[in-house]
């Protein structure tokens, strides 16, 4: 039996196309998935796949990275299949055979090389995100403070104790004592409300 593993590494992106070539390679059974690549067992559908193939089956992809995002991983998860007497293909790749020891290598190629491009992916990603953040701080500046420090520091020098102000403020202990400054704070902290 053929069963097909899809996977997209997030919610607004289509399996719609994997599907589609996993159903045309034959695959009676699809195990698909919106999870993040990076770890296998982080993947509860991959899992269920990997449980339900048995000896003389074949697990088929479309992408080697759509199994896996490392070197290890991908040798582990085709290493449990064998164990099993399960074979895997890879669509995009089609004389993969892990049944032979060439098959294996190309393998071994071809996921380095997969994990090579994510991580060429992931560094252009942060490069553009560093350079949107220079061109555009504005945009970058993080979520505004909920914590009004100087209310606290007045409703401090009113005479108010940290819990009171806390309570008044709607807002945790904690975020008292920070807004507080440091001898202030220790002194309450150690006499207590």
């Amino acid at each position: 039996m053929l069963v097909g593993y899809a996977r997209v590494s997030s919610a607004g992106q289509s399996l719609e196309v994997q599907l589609q070539q996993l159903q045309e390679a034959g695959c009676e059974k699809v195990f698909a998935e919106k999870k993040s690549g990076r770890k296998a067992d982080n993947r509860p559908e991959l899992q269920t796949a990997l449980d339900f193939v048995r000896e003389g089956d074949v697990l088929v992809v479309t992408r080697l990275d759509r199994l896996a995002r490392s070197v290890i991983d991908l040798h582990k998860i085709v290493g449990d299949l064998n164990a099993k007497g399960v074979g895997f293909r890879c669509l995009q790749q089609g004389t993969l055979d892990t049944t032979k020891a060439e098959g294996r290598l190309l393998l071994t190629f071809l996921a380095g090389f997969a994990e090579f491009e994510a991580d060429i992916r992931r560094d252009r990603q942060l490069e553009g995100i560093a350079k949107a953040r220079a061109e555009h701080p504005e945009r970058y500046q993080g979520r505004p403070p909920k914590i009004d420090k100087e209310a606290i520091k007045a409703l401090h020098d009113g005479g108010l104790k940290p819990p009171e102000i806390a309570e008044k403020l709607g807002i945790g202990l904690a975020s008292v004592y920070r807004a507080l400054p440091p001898k202030r704070a220790s002194e309450e902290s150690r006499t207590g409300p």
